[in-house]
């Protein structure tokens, strides 16, 4: 009579997976283990480790991206229902409609969609159902139109072994979809960096394909974004592809030859009547229009954008973001519409498809108390400087300190320097194209001899620079060293894929929400194969305070202002005709302040004079790092407290933690498993300084117990009578490995490895050194017994 199953893992090899395999599944439709993250980042000094994936035991597809079953597996001695609650989180977070969970005797299943009578029922063993019976209980589940089937039958281009990610099949079902049910206007909300233009491409396909959509225009307002989406995401259109220029419409027959098109609003457009090219194809031209970035401009109904979409009104409108705007005059959810999906920068972190990120904020002395001129004070030009206090929110726009600018690069370069990644590619956001000119000499003089070894380590990148500008492809390349820090104002916040961007530096005054997500999302991207895991941001303006703002990861609000003599009801009922809540301010007044400069001031009639005042000094009073916890939010308290606090969750008493220590067949675990939660145990110890184990700080900084240096540790069992029961090259052995715990730590002791560095290799080959003590167990049960002297001094 065969065994019962040890495990899980037997139960799922014996019985579960023969059991679906009998129910018809084919092996390319079975997905075992499959996991749909990839493990958080969590960075603790230099160290980057990943957390566990997420996975669920079986993935049924009916082919490649579309899944139909989830299949939680439990050992055979548990309830057949015990995973079936985490089968349903599965299940929600992948968009899954079938849920099964077992364990080896036979399957509970739950159907999500509505369709059957009862919504859990038992099933034997043999009674599994097979791709044909669920695959048509997912057809008559999404009903009988014909061009919802077409479309959700359309394949994803690619070779088939290529799935998208989880949340980007999702974003692709739900807009093909939605479209193929008459929707008109949708929105996908995506998080910088998760792949929004392959989301679109995937869409564009299907629809094309299926014959759904027979022309579509992908609508951008950067020529990077089209070129982008030309060269990567929708190469595989081929000869039916055209990126539209004006010249193009010079030939209307040829345009009109194609079908999927790709277009700048600047070539379709123009601020007079002949310059809208546009007009000259007919309303019903286009299926289907994509807007990518669509929160910059398509959403105002004012704007030039907005008339390019008011033409093709037989069109289907989708607008592609990662930050929708809400303003008093442009609400991209009021056209758009609510998000059919949303991916935000949060799920992005926790799933590990996007880079964390600590926040160094950095305080200059004259910016926090201001700086009042000396009577008589001149600026460089010998003009007069009015008399009164120069705020943070003056500086670079009424006046400019060089000695500020000096000070903000050396800084900079400081940091490159000290996370040993001079070539660490570098966004320096500015509050003009002048500071951003001025920021670039400070830089190149601040680099030294990176600067003079390659003149361009340093360039500025801005709209009205095409020498900066003809760089921007080298600057995003990850395979290009050079340009490696660009300095800019607005042409690099949105829309361009640097991928390998470590470092992002603020130096301009941020109010607006939209702006601030779209530069960070300069950062998100990974790069593991770069070594880009993270990121950070420096600030010399305190605008990462909006981090700790509700929006920045969340829904904004529709918010309009409305006039003094306007009605409410009739703003609201035209602009929302929804019963949704709106936020309504009060519209005030506007002042507009007229400066007429006086002879001398060097301005012209109506605008404020700016002065460049060198000499006056900068100095840096305080600098603040702050870490992103396993919440998705910044740590406002100090690291020892947020560290306590963390420890004491997993370990509530002194007496808990130190028997799981001594206890554990591997401390470096304990660590591990602290530092996986976000604990950022190295980067408190750099404060204590490498003299003192993790453990130690452990023990001080949650039980306040007094610290122990590792040399004393070492010298303390060294006077013990614990080394007397070795002699020869074993107890050579022992003390070179306390020398060694002394200068590394714990890390290296625990693995035999260590007996392969020096000084110990000296002694012999690992497996005579393991020999002395009687072979490998034994050597670890010394190793373990020495451990437990060094931490019971």
């Amino acid at each position: 009579m065969p065994t019962e199953p040890a495990n899980e893992e037997e139960t799922r090899n014996r019985l579960i997976r023969p059991a679906i395999v009998r129910a018809g599944w084919a092996e390319t439709q079975i997905r075992e283990e499959y996991a749909y993250t990839e493990g958080r980042i969590h960075v603790s000094g230099k160290t980057v480790k990943r957390g566990d994936r997420k996975k669920v035991d079986f993935l049924l597809e009916h082919r490649p991206n579309m899944p139909l079953a989830v299949v939680e597996a439990k050992h055979i001695g548990k309830p057949l229902g015990a995973g079936m609650q985490q089968a349903l989180g599965y299940a929600e977070a992948l968009d899954v409609p079938f849920v099964f969970s077992t364990n080896g005797d036979g399957f509970l299943f739950h159907d999500r969609t509505g369709q059957s009578t009862v919504t859990e029922q038992k099933l034997d063993l043999d009674a599994f159902p097979s791709p044909t019976e669920l695959h048509a209980r997912y057809l008559a589940w999404k009903g009988d139109n014909a061009a919802v089937r077409s479309a959700i039958e359309t394949e994803y281009y690619g070779d088939g072994l290529k799935l998208a990610r989880y949340y980007q099949r999702i974003a692709v079902d739900r807009a093909v979809e939605a479209f193929a049910r008459g929707g008109r206007r949708l929105l996908l909300v995506m998080a910088t960096g998760t792949g929004k233009t392959y989301t679109a491409a995937q869409i564009m396909w299907r629809l094309w394909k299926s014959g759904n959509a027979k022309r579509v225009l992908f609508l951008a307002d950067r020529n990077i974004l089209v070129d982008q989406a030309r060269i990567n995401d929708l190469k595989h259109f081929g000869e039916a592809l055209t990126k539209v220029s004006r010249s193009d419409f010079d030939d209307l027959g040829k345009l009109m030859s194609h079908q999927i098109f790709l277009g700048l609003y600047q070539a379709m457009s123009g601020p007079t009547e002949p310059d809208k090219l546009y007009k000259r194809l007919p309303a019903d031209f286009f299926d289907l229009i994509i807007i990518d970035e669509c929160h910059r401009g398509s959403a105002s109904l004012d704007s030039e954008w907005h008339e390019v979409l008011e033409h093709f009104t037989s069109a289907a409108h989708l607008g592609l973001t990662a930050t929708p705007k809400e303003t008093s005059d442009t609400s991209t959810t009021h056209y758009f519409g609510d998000s059919i999906y949303t991916y935000s920068l949060k799920q992005g972190i926790d799933d590990g498809f996007l880079a964390p990120y600590k926040v160094l904020r950095v305080l200059l002395d004259n910016d926090i108390t201001g700086w009042r001129p000396s009577p008589g004070t001149l600026d460089d030009k010998g003009n007069a400087v009015e008399d009164r206090i120069y705020e943070l929110r003056d500086v670079n726009k009424s006046v400019i300190f060089p000695q500020r600018d000096e000070l903000v690069a050396k800084k900079i370069i400081e940091y490159l320097d000290a996370i040993d990644d001079p070539f660490a590619k570098t966004i320096v956001f500015c509050r003009t194209t002048e500071h951003a000119e001025r920021m670039r000499s400070a830089l190149v003089n601040a680099g030294g001899d990176r600067a003079r070894e390659n003149v361009r380590y340093v360039m500025r990148i801005t709209g009205d620079d095409e020498e900066g500008k003809n760089q921007l492809d080298r600057f995003i390349d990850p395979e290009e060293r050079f340009p490696t820090i660009a300095t800019t104002s607005q042409l690099l916040s949105t829309g361009v894929d640097a991928q390998t961007c470590k470092l992002v530096v603020l130096d301009k005054p941020i109010e607006s929400m939209t702006e601030f997500k779209q530069i960070i999302g300069r950062g998100t991207r990974v790069r593991e194969d770069k070594g880009k895991m993270w990121f950070t941001v420096m600030d010399f303006q305190g605008v990462t305070k909006l981090f700790a703002d509700p929006g920045f990861d969340g829904v904004p609000e529709r918010v309009f202002e409305v006039g003094e003599n306007d009605d409410i009801d009739c703003v609201l009922k035209e602009l929302d005709p929804t019963d949704e809540p709106i936020e309504v301010k009060e519209k005030e007044d506007e002042l507009v302040d007229v400066i007429i400069t006086g002879p001398g001031e060097g301005g012209p009639i109506g605008r404020p004079p700016v002065y460049t005042i060198s000499g006056v000094p900068y100095a840096i009073v305080k600098e603040q790092v702050q870490y992103l916890g396993a919440d998705g939010k910044l740590i406002t308290e100090s690291l020892t407290d947020f560290t306590r606090k963390n420890i004491l969750n997993h370990y509530p008493t002194l007496e808990s933690f130190f028997t799981a220590w001594q206890s554990a067949e591997r401390r470096q675990a304990i660590i591990d498993q602290l530092d996986a939660t976000g604990i950022p145990l190295e980067e408190l110890q750099k404060q204590v300084g490498g003299e003192f184990d993790l453990f130690d700080l452990i023990m001080h900084v949650a039980y306040d117990k007094k610290m122990v240096k590792k040399s004393e540790r070492v010298e303390a069992v060294r006077r013990s009578n614990y080394l007397n029961k070795y002699n020869g090259k074993a107890r050579e052995v022992i003390e070179a490995l306390l020398d060694k715990y002394a200068d590394v730590g714990l890390k290296d002791i625990e693995s035999v490895r260590v007996l392969t560095l020096e000084p110990i290799r000296s002694l012999g080959t690992d497996y005579e050194l393991v020999s002395l003590f009687g072979g490998k167990d034994e050597y670890l049960q010394m190793l373990d017994e020495l451990l437990d002297n060094v931490y019971t001094v």
